[in-house]
């Protein structure tokens, strides 16, 4: 049951919810009445659909609008910049205070900076969209503070991509300007790369942080094997399966799947989290097996909305772990991880401080 009282179907079976995201009877768009919300209709029917609420015909012209700036390719000759801003911070980090709170100094700053570069959103203004984007992600933000947000990002995104207009950059919003006379699609592009490209990836990063470090004799084999590591971050990624609700549809035909009958109008929640944990799909599931590499869990979504940025979220992780554990060989938790502050009150899983020492 939803919180406005609503009920709707729950899949929980690794094979339903691929099935369903397959699907053409079940849709996206979140200003359908029936679409499983977790706030309020109003907050959602004002705001343009971006690729993650459209459907055919609009949704495959608009992915590929932009899923060009997320090739392997173009995600490799990021590398550098990427290993460069993450020596930057650990740099810092080892220069300073012990302990050190790793979200902070790591965790989110690196992929702050990179979406940033990327997009071409000044890093300068990231409290203003890190703060902004924590209220609406967090499921106890009030109403009316959430739709405050949303509407100070979207016109923070619109004065920024007017002012692109006149003045170009390198970067994917200008490139994506010359691909749409729709500013109002554009925006919300934006507000959801935005957001999806730092708080994902920073939130993987603190948990799969505390996993390894949980972890001693695996996280051996790491640092004396990194080819290793892309293995690791698979598992990591499946353990967690720290957002679900992307995965979210609803019926536009009556459709039978799994022997049940789902009519037309009535919404599904795909349950990621149980699904990465069917034994059906994965042997002894609940184990964090830092060898399994199996990448057909559904951490990034399935089918044609599957996450646009997993390229860069993969390669992110990867340099971070890489010389996270490489440059501060000592590192530990500074507090048992029973008692860190997870993010239990959001609809990304994560955590909200990660003290560590070395």
């Amino acid at each position: 049951m939803l919180p406005n009282g609503n009920e709707v179907w729950a899949l929980a079976r690794h094979v339903l919810i691929r099935a369903m995201l397959t699907d053409p009877r079940f849709s996206s768009d979140r200003r359908n009445p029936g679409f499983p919300l977790l706030v309020e209709r109003r907050q959602v029917t004002n705001f343009r659909a971006s690729l993650i609420g459209m459907d055919p015909p609009e949704h495959g012209p608009a992915r590929r609008a932009v899923v060009g700036e997320f090739t392997v390719k173009r995600m490799a000759a990021l590398r550098p910049r990427i290993q460069e801003i993450v020596d930057e911070h650990l740099n810092a980090l080892l220069a300073g205070p012990k302990p050190a709170d790793l979200v902070q100094a790591l965790s989110l700053p690196v992929p702050s900076l990179v979406i940033c570069e990327l997009l071409g959103v000044p890093y300068a203004d990231h409290e203003f969209f890190q703060t902004r984007s924590s209220m609406l992600l967090r499921r106890t933000t009030q109403p009316e503070d959430r739709a405050r947000a949303i509407d100070e990002l979207r016109d923070y995104l619109a004065a920024l991509i007017g002012r692109k207009e006149t003045e170009p950059g390198d970067d994917l919003l200008t490139r994506q300007l010359s691909k749409t006379t729709d500013r109002e699609e554009l925006v919300s592009l934006a507000f959801l790369l935005l957001i999806a490209g730092h708080e994902t990836t920073a939130n993987m990063i603190s948990l799969g942080t505390v996993a390894l470090l949980e972890h001693p004799e695996a996280l051996a084999a790491l640092r004396d094997d990194p080819e290793r590591i892309p293995d690791a971050i698979e598992e990591l990624l499946r353990y967690f399966t720290i957002a679900e609700f992307a995965t979210s549809r609803v019926a536009v035909e009556d459709v039978e799947l799994g022997g049940v009958l789902i009519r037309k109008g009535e919404g599904v929640i795909a349950l990621g989290n149980t699904a990465n944990r069917d034994p059906d799909a994965f042997s002894h599931a609940d184990d964090l097996d830092l060898e399994r590499g199996a990448r057909h869990h559904i951490a990034f979504g399935f089918g044609a909305h599957q996450c646009l940025g997993q390229n860069l979220a993969r390669m992110e992780l990867q340099i971070v772990f890489d010389t996270l554990f490489r440059r501060v060989p000592g590192l530990r938790l500074a507090a048992p991880s029973g008692e860190l502050p997870y993010k239990d009150d959001a609809t990304v899983y994560g955590l909200y401080e990660l003290p560590v020492t070395w």
